[in-house]
């Protein structure tokens, strides 16, 4: 589980500082131009959520099938033979970028956090934030 959320948090993490570098103008017409939480409510109402959850509940039919390899002892966990760039040639390599992506997405699951009780309090996304800071 923890590497599965590590993986979310780093895709979250990017995604929301993202969002205060570009700016896409037909999602401006989509959402209004919402970030982070707000972004969340407003499609809500619009009904998106409902789809993302239909996707992401097919998804999890496969993540459960491969939860059940893993209890048998048939792969290990989080591997999913997708390696296009030919990373997990060399084991000491594999066990250093392991690691790595275990570390990474520890320290994402925690900014991810900051990223949103930020927004939370001020409203603003976290590069919004950073430039545009001024003291208490």
């Amino acid at each position: 589980a923890e590497l599965k959320h590590g993986r979310v948090a780093m895709l979250a993490a990017a995604g929301s500082m993202f969002q205060d570098i570009a700016t896409d103008p037909s999602y401006t017409g989509i959402a209004s131009g919402a970030k982070m939480t707000g972004l969340h409510d407003t499609m809500v109402q619009q009904g998106a959520m409902g789809q993302i959850l239909c996707w992401i509940g097919f998804l999890e039919v496969f993540g459960t099938m491969a939860l059940f390899q893993t209890l048998n002892g048939n792969r290990a966990p989080g591997d999913f033979k997708f390696d296009p760039m030919g990373f997990g040639k060399n084991p000491d390599a594999l066990k250093r970028y392991e690691l790595a992506e275990i570390k990474n997405g520890r320290l994402a699951m925690l900014g991810v956090g900051g990223m949103v009780h930020g927004y939370f309090v001020t409203g603003k996304g976290p590069i919004e934030l950073l430039t545009n800071f001024q003291g208490l």
